[in-house]
């Protein structure tokens, strides 16, 4: 049996644009599921709203990515993949965060999944870093107060940084907006369409690092 772990935010969670939860067949990581197929694989979601990579963030707290990270390689442990997804909230106008600084926290996260001590008989997993999708030019005129046009246009640059990190890490590495896009409903969420685009973009990937 293949562990993977999805460690994500609000769009791995799967949060739908009008409102709760995208049932477990239509978010991402339960359709990766579907399609891997139960008999040799067991898809673990671990999104969370508003999760970053490394920020403390006072409006929204108890979020810090690299914090909470090693309580899910414990308690998830044996591993086999770790699909890291975060970005997205670290482009929040608050937390002045430079694409730069962004990626460094995707990095942080990546050498702590590979750093971390799983125990004696435990495997380190792979890893496989998902830069997010772009955040839409118009966020600034939805619901969400913490997102401007700074925060699009910080979502732009992230692909080519997160993949810089991927190739000096020796992590696998895939481009979330070449496939998926937010709503026009909320400007930041995924609608059923880009979570499977996502979903079936990952798929050979995941079989293919996982060596199947």
């Amino acid at each position: 049996m293949k562990r993977i772990l999805c460690y994500g935010d609000s769009n791995t969670y799967g949060s739908n644009p009008d409102g709760g939860r995208w049932d477990e067949h239509t978010r991402w990581p339960g359709l990766l599921s579907d399609k891997l197929g139960f008999e040799g694989y067991r898809v673990i979601e671990e999104g969370m709203g508003g999760r970053t990579t490394i920020w403390d963030d006072p409006i929204e707290p108890n979020r810090n990515g690299l914090a909470a990270l090693p309580i899910s390689l414990q308690s998830h442990r044996p591993l086999d993949l770790v699909v890291i997804a975060l970005g997205t909230n670290d482009c929040k106008t608050h937390l002045n965060a430079s694409p730069k600084l962004i990626a460094r926290g995707a990095e942080m996260l990546v050498d702590a999944v590979r750093t971390y001590r799983y125990g004696d008989g435990y495997p380190v997993p792979r890893i496989l870093l998902v830069s997010p999708i772009h955040i839409a030019a118009d966020v600034a005129d939805s619901p969400f107060v913490s997102f401007d046009y700074t925060s699009h246009e910080k979502s732009l640059a992230l692909a080519p940084l997160f993949r810089q990190v991927a190739e000096r890490t020796h992590a696998a590495f895939f481009d979330a907006s070449a496939v998926a896009i937010p709503s026009t409903t909320d400007r930041l969420h995924m609608d059923a369409q880009s979570h499977r685009n996502l979903a079936l973009a990952l798929l050979p990937l995941v079989r293919t690092l996982l060596g199947n």
